[in-house]
């Protein structure tokens, strides 16, 4: 479980400080998907960036399975994959070679580390790239090959961060599945996105987040409840504070929309 309490980020100094995160609370439960949504630079990736121990709050508290990330950084990793946003990958080793140095790094050795190895090929259905370099990989392979180092420990949380973005339509679907699976084996899955089909098809919770501040949070039900919008685009607009008069509002539509890719009902495999 992943639980974050009044948590407050800054950066800069007391002439030019910079507040990215400002009294954020939420938790996302075990067995199930929570969505952090938000227009760009709304306070995600910093957030997400606080939970796996990348960067300290400057107040407040962030925890994994009530391992707080500021004080027991080492611990919090042991029980937390992350997929951070644009992950990158070692392009002279090979996908086996990246997950197996991510391993090691993990404690994991031996014949346990090769079969959670090939435990994960078969999961992220990798078999076809396993042992070929990573150089000229395709953004599926890329993001199976990341994800697949961010699972080797078996984590019961995992942190996504906008993990569809640069994705075809056919690894955006193998995603969701994987996705699915991961909630299916009783994990904690947290993920950003600004994407509303991705949400509405995926997510049992969504914690709408904007100017570094948690705007409404709930199901998707919830929240349209809340604003009194049926459609969860309007609702989300409506959750940000934003008016058909407030020239923001195309902004942030904008980003809504343009940033949807296709997330088609059918599974499918790269």
């Amino acid at each position: 479980m992943i639980e974050v309490h009044n948590l407050r980020k800054t950066f800069g100094n007391s002439k030019q400080l910079v507040t990215a995160v400002d009294d954020v609370s939420f938790s996302a439960p075990d067995g199930k998907i929570t969505a952090l949504l938000g227009p760009n630079g709304a306070g995600k990736s910093t957030t997400l960036r606080v939970l796996y121990t990348v960067i300290i709050p400057t107040q407040g508290r962030a925890l994994i399975d009530g391992i707080d990330t500021a004080l027991d950084p080492l611990g919090v990793r042991e029980r937390l994959g992350a997929l951070p946003h644009n992950a990158g990958i070692y392009e002279r080793l090979s996908a086996r070679e990246n997950v197996r140095y991510f391993g090691r790094l993990n404690g994991l050795k031996g014949a346990e580390l090769e079969d959670r190895i090939e435990a994960l090929v078969q999961q992220l259905d990798m078999q076809k790239f396993i042992d070929r370099q990573a150089k000229g990989y395709s953004q599926g392979q890329k993001m199976k090959t990341a994800l697949a180092r961010a699972l080797i420990h078996e984590p019961k949380n995992v942190v996504l961060d906008e993990p569809t973005n640069g994705l075809d339509v056919m690894a955006t679907r193998a995603l969701r599945d994987i996705i699915n699976g991961l909630k299916d084996a009783g994990k904690c899955v947290l993920f950003s996105s600004h994407i509303m089909q991705e949400v509405a098809s995926l997510c049992d919770d969504l914690v709408i987040i904007a100017g570094g501040q948690v705007r409404a949070r709930g199901s998707a039900d919830e929240i349209r409840e809340q604003t009194g919008c049926d459609d969860l685009e309007d609702a989300f607009v409506a959750a940000l504070g934003l008016t058909d008069d407030d020239d923001s509002l195309d902004v942030a539509n904008q980003q809504v929309r343009t940033a949807q890719a296709p997330f088609p009902d059918d599974g499918a495999t790269l």
